[in-house]
């Protein structure tokens, strides 16, 4: 994902706690190297429907505690990225899927009890600048527990760690391109 906005609207698809990476991608199919043959199996042990109700027009994965815990696999966070998905807005996650999806470009947010204050299929926007999580439908906003900072923001908006250093190299920091 190349953020060129700070700020991401997607249908909201929720899921509950302890979604370990197995179930976001499930590791027998660890063979494939294609972006389009991986996406298909994208949470197909959460919800074997998932890939097709994203298929289209990804959204925004709103879940409970520990999200993404299990396997350091960064399949996880690809995967999710590649099938379209724009943000994960979860209670909580697992300490390497977090780095994972900041490493690939996927924004993250934590909001405690998010998935029990949102409905599947409602609208969000994620202002990641001001912190907020907004439901159209009715404006009921939310505020992100740990706003991000303006460095993790600019490695998203570069599409993840290794298209920011290509881009601006060692230096970046010493540059401030923050």
């Amino acid at each position: 994902m190349n953020l060129s906005t700070t700020e991401i609207t997607g249908k909201a698809y929720i899921f509950g706690d302890d979604i370990d990476t197995d179930q976001i991608y499930p590791g027998r199919y660890l063979y494939l190297t294609l972006p389009n043959e991986m996406t298909r199996h994208v949470m197909e042990d959460a919800d074997s429907h998932f890939y097709k109700k994203i298929k289209n027009n990804g959204g925004i994965i709103v879940a409970g505690k520990n999200f993404g815990c299990g396997s350091s696999r960064e399949h996880a966070a690809r995967v999710l990225l590649s099938a379209g998905i724009k943000a994960v807005i979860a209670h909580s996650f697992a300490r390497i899927f977090f780095r994972n999806a900041i490493n690939v470009g996927l924004p993250i947010f934590q909001v405690s009890n998010i998935y029990e204050k949102i409905n599947e299929g409602e609208m969000l926007t994620i202002d990641i600048s001001q912190g907020i999580i907004t439901i159209l439908k009715n404006n009921k906003e939310y505020k992100i527990e740990n706003k991000m900072p303006m460095e993790m923001i600019s490695l998203l908006r570069s599409g993840g760690l290794i298209p920011f250093l290509k881009k601006y190299g060692r230096e970046a920091y010493h540059k401030n391109y923050f």
